[in-house]
């Protein structure tokens, strides 16, 4: 009976330890949602934070036009492909290095509740998940904000909310989910990409500029 007890208040003593930020395997591959006024996508990625490096196949409506999409941002090399399989051409655009923001929750992070996700009556009817709050100043003054969900256990990524004043709100959700990357190769363009010529005087691109490429 002593054993059971103990064993119990061990248990609670590690589910009472209180959550702390951390940041989500480097390399993953899995599908996510996204979603606000404008876009309605689902994407399957696979996702490199050594390499800084993420391959997105998309396909959604945006701004009430369907379309389909597959990218490469090589944050590294300061470079994106937009790829269209179709007629086998690329669009090669300048990328930001330094918005290479890896799958984590920050230092500086509020926390907001630990939850579960589904029930707590049973072994494998819930999952345990921390709700996270933060804000980033601009370059021009004002404020991007956040809103994080990660598993207490492994660090992975549930949903995230995140809002600027260009995008609004934006929800992205991410599931079936794998630690690792299946095929290496997503993070090199194809052969018919090698021809593509960098713009070198227009605006670096970004996740939402991927939008503006669809015909």
């Amino acid at each position: 009976m002593r054993t059971f007890v103990l064993l119990m208040c061990l248990a609670v003593g590690c589910l009472a330890q209180a959550p702390h930020p951390c940041r989500s395997p480097p390399l993953l591959t899995g599908a996510m949602s996204v979603a606000n006024e404008k876009v309605n996508a689902y994407a399957k990625y696979d996702y490199d934070a050594l390499g800084e490096r993420i391959r997105f196949k998309e396909m959604g409506s945006y701004e009430n036009k369907t379309f389909g999409l597959d990218a490469l941002l090589l944050f590294r090399e300061g470079v994106m492909y937009t790829i269209n399989h179709k007629n086998r051409t690329c669009k090669k655009e300048r990328l930001k290095k330094e918005d290479f923001h890896p799958m984590e929750i920050p230092a500086d992070a509020a926390l907001l509740g630990q939850v579960i996700l589904g029930s707590s009556s049973g072994p494998g009817q819930g999952l345990l998940v921390n709700t996270w709050y933060g804000e980033r100043a601009t370059p021009t003054g004002g404020k991007d904000k956040w809103l994080s969900t990660f598993t207490e256990f492994g660090c992975i990524p549930v949903s995230t909310t995140y809002y600027t004043d260009k995008t609004g709100w934006v929800l992205t959700t991410f599931f079936n989910i794998v630690v690792g990357i299946d095929d290496p190769q997503q993070f090199f363009p194809p052969k018919f990409c090698q021809g593509a010529k960098l713009d070198a005087t227009a605006d670096a691109a970004n996740f939402y500029s991927i939008f503006k490429n669809i015909d």
